[in-house]
C-alpha cells in the first residue's frame, strides 16, 4: 500500500503547528496503524528528520495511552477500536490521510500527536477511589454482588480513559469518561459509603477543568473503542442530584 499522510507537527506546547506532508510507500495491510507510523518514523530517522511524537503503551487496546484523529475521528474509522488495534486493511492504497491530536482545550498539545491528558487524573484524584484498608484478599463470597451490578460494573470499568469522547465531542466534554468512573465503584458494595461524596467530588472537579458541557451529542459514544454508554451520563446527573439533596438535607456525603 502507498498512502499520503498530512500530519500535524508541533516542537511543542508554545509553538506553532502545521501539517506536513508525508508519503509511504509499501505498507503491509497486516500492519496495525501505529506499526505503519513506525515505518514512517524510522525513514524520517535515516534522513535525518525528527521522527513524529505519538502516544502508545500496550498496543493492545488496554492501557489508553494511544490516540489521534484520522480524517477527522477519533481512534479512525473503525468503530469500537483504539489507534493501536486499527489495522491498515481498514484503508485502500493511494489514500490520503490526515493526522491530528486530541482537538480539545482541556489537552493542550505537548509535541506533535502528543497531548497533556493530566486533567483526567485530576478527576481520579478528586474521588476515583474507595477508601477501605487494604491487605491480603479476602473470601471472594464475602462480599455479595448481584450479577446485573457486577456486570454493569464491569461495562463502565471498561473506559480506558484514552480521551477520544472527548476530542470527538463538540464541546469537549468528559462526561462519559467521568460518569464511567464514578459508576463503576457506585454499583459495587465497597463503594456505597462515599458514594455521594464520590460524585460532588469528581463532577466539580470535572467543571473546574476545561471541558465543556454535555450537550447529548452522543459522538462521545460513537468515538468510544470500549463502546461505553451515555447511560452512565444520565447515571451521574441523577446521583450528582440526589447527592446534592442529601447533603443539602445534612443527610450522608
Amino acid at each position: 500500500m502507498d498512502l499520503t499522510l498530512h500530519v500535524w507537527r508541533q516542537p511543542g506546547p508554545q509553538s506553532a503547528g502545521k501539517m506536513v506532508r508525508y508519503e509511504v510507500k509499501d505498507i503491509s495491510p497486516d500492519m496495525s496503524f501505529l506499526e505503519m507510523l513506525d515505518v514512517l518514523n524510522e525513514d524520517l530517522t535515516l534522513r535525518g528528520e525528527r521522527p513524529i511524537e505519538f502516544d502508545h503503551d500496550c498496543r493492545e487496546g488496554i492501557c489508553g495511552s494511544c490516540g489521534l484523529m484520522i480524517n477527522g475521528t477519533a481512534h479512525g474509522p473503525q468503530a469500537a477500536t483504539a489507534t493501536c488495534q486499527l489495522h491498515m486493511r481498514q484503508f485502500k492504497s493511494g489514500d490520503t490521510l490526515y493526522l491530528e491530536p486530541w482537538r480539545s482545550r482541556a489537552f493542550p498539545v505537548v509535541q506533535d500527536l502528543v497531548v497533556d491528558r493530566t486533567a483526567f487524573d485530576r478527576i481520579i484524584e478528586a474521588g476515583g477511589y474507595i477508601s477501605v484498608s487494604t491487605g491480603s484478599a479476602s473470601e471472594a463470597n464475602l462480599t455479595l454482588v448481584s450479577k446485573e451490578n457486577s456486570e454493569l460494573a464491569m461495562d463502565a470499568a471498561s473506559c480506558i480513559g484514552c480521551g477520544a469522547c472527548v476530542a470527538q465531542c463538540p464541546n469537549g466534554a468528559a462526561h462519559l469518561f467521568t460518569s464511567a468512573k464514578i459508576a463503576h465503584l457506585g454499583l459495587l458494595p465497597q463503594g456505597q459509603v462515599e458514594r455521594d461524596s464520590r460524585v460532588l467530588s469528581m463532577v466539580t472537579r470535572m467543571e473546574e477543568q476545561d471541558f465543556g458541557a454535555c450537550s447529548n451529542y452522543r459522538e462521545c459514544e460513537a468515538a468510544c473503542p470500549k463502546s461505553i454508554s451515555i447511560d452512565w451520563i444520565a447515571r451521574m446527573n441523577r446521583d450528582f442530584l440526589t447527592a446534592q439533596l442529601r447533603r443539602r438535607d445534612g443527610g450522608e456525603g
